[in-house]
């Protein structure tokens, strides 16, 4: 055997003891905290196309970037949702909804109807919500059914409404609103109706704004819907998934996509809010020709994003009688303004942006907060003189929608609500938790369910109920 030999023979019985030590030193568990993270899931075509399409509005807007938003869910990272009060007001000076952009003192009713109120109507148009277009379709209502069943003990009779939106102008997009309707069925007369938004119909699931959570504990007893039974009143739901989708991707498709044609939105146009407030006021539109309804008792409530609709809905269709606005955050009656859970940048990243105008998107990166024109306390005080009931959760569970900024929204529209000769909120000073704050007509509630509307229904009935009354 030669020495080369010898040496191959050497190294192959090496590799063969070594080896299986390496494999097994490589395949020791490492502890958690050292494992790689798995890659993310890949888009699906609907976020790619949300994605694309606020790159073009970004474009139309020569934005390069937006700052990130707020997370809720890591309260380690370094963008971690800011829970402390001591930072939560970098800009506490709030435009004055009683000063005309001419600088002038608003002085009388007369100029807050005739002036100022349609200068914050048009800022909130342009930057913030969007344009309704003067174009949009007509809706013809079709009763699809009506049946006679039970709620809880009480006899009721339900519709199952359609609205079809007239698409002669561009056929290739069909828009059927759909809206669910119960009355007494022992009513002597006409009725007034509590109209919810909710996103889809029936069997098809509805999804929540905000971080993940656990779903909260429901409060034991009757439904909201018993509830106003027990009134004498009646309940709707309007399924926002009928009117326009809840994503970017569905910006093209919808009554927005109808209007447009199918093409993208330019920056003024109207987001998924402004056309869900629209779809409701179709509705009412539909109830006013319903002799079980007394249309001129219609209130509107939402929670989370359904509570952004209803603050918008109340705001620019002046025939709803009362509204409940629950957990609305950012892009409802939330201080745009305040630093605490959700933020303007949240709202305009790619799975919310949809929501608002596309100008709406200036003030996440080039512009700030404080740029901003207007603020929710004067949505608020759009909603003036009829009477509108805030609303959000504890901290430890509803956070992100920020409960003082919202109590601070109503607290800012109460010269309005003065100046028209209704009653503010009673205070400035923001109450402490359970605590109702319901003798004005700018009422505030915070209570401590988590992140849902049940535990304030009572006390919004109790509050509406000064407002709105079935006949005897």
């Amino acid at each position: 055997m030669t020495r080369s030999t010898r040496w191959l023979l050497f190294s192959f019985v090496l590799t063969l003891t070594i080896t299986p030590l390496a494999i097994h030193a490589y395949q020791q568990p490492v502890q958690l905290s050292e494992r790689i993270a798995p890659p993310p899931p890949a888009p699906s075509p609907a976020q790619l196309a949300a994605q694309a399409d606020r790159q073009k509005m970004l474009d139309l807007l020569h934005i390069d970037s937006l700052r990130q938003g707020a997370n809720g869910n890591n309260p380690q990272a370094p963008n971690a949702a800011n829970y402390d009060e001591s930072k939560a007001n970098p800009y506490p000076t709030l435009p004055d909804p009683l000063v005309l952009n001419n600088g002038k003192k608003v002085t009388s009713s007369k100029i807050w109807w005739n002036q100022r109120r349609p200068e914050i109507v048009e800022l909130f148009d342009r930057e913030i919500y969007g344009r309704v277009p003067k174009n949009v379709p007509k809706v013809k209502w079709e009763v699809a059914s009506t049946k006679h069943e039970m709620n809880g003990d009480v006899p009721v009779i339900t519709k199952e409404l359609i609205g079809h939106v007239d698409n002669s102008s561009y056929p290739e997009i069909a828009v059927d609103m759909r809206v669910s309707l119960s009355t007494p069925a022992n009513a002597k007369g006409s009725v007034p109706v509590i109209m919810e938004f909710g996103g889809n119909p029936p069997g098809t699931g509805r999804a929540f704004g905000g971080p993940a959570k656990a779903a909260p504990k429901q409060p034991a007893g009757p439904t909201w819907q018993q509830q106003v039974l027990a009134k004498g009143w009646g309940y709707a739901e309007i399924y926002t998934s009928t009117i326009q989708a809840d994503n970017g991707a569905g910006l093209t498709q919808g009554i927005i996509g109808l209007v447009n044609k199918g093409q993208p939105r330019q920056p003024d146009d109207w987001g998924a809010l402004r056309a869900w407030a629209w779809g409701a006021s179709r509705a009412l539109d539909y109830f006013e020709t319903d002799k079980a309804v007394d249309a001129k008792q219609v209130g509107i409530e939402g929670h989370s994003r359904w509570g952004k609709a209803t603050v918008v809905a109340m705001a620019y269709d002046q025939r709803f009688a009362v509204a409940y606005v629950s957990s609305s955050g950012e892009g409802g009656a939330k201080i745009h303004r305040r630093n605490w859970g959700e933020l303007v940048e949240n709202v305009a990243a790619t799975n919310e942006y949809h929501w608002m105008a596309g100008n709406f998107l200036k003030y996440a990166g080039p512009l700030n907060w404080n740029d901003l024109p207007v603020d929710s306390h004067e949505l608020v005080a759009m909603c003036a003189p009829r009477p509108v009931f805030l609303s959000a959760g504890a901290t430890n569970g509803d956070g992100w929608v920020d409960a003082k900024g919202t109590f601070l929204a109503g607290v800012g529209a109460g010269p309005v609500y003065k100046l028209l000769g209704k009653r503010d909120m009673g205070t400035t000073a923001f109450p402490a938790i359970e605590t109702p704050l319901i003798d004005g007509d700018v009422a505030f509630r915070q209570h401590s369910g988590g992140h849902t509307p049940a535990p304030n229904w009572p006390t919004f009935i109790t509050f509406a109920s000064r407002y709105i009354k079935a006949r005897s």
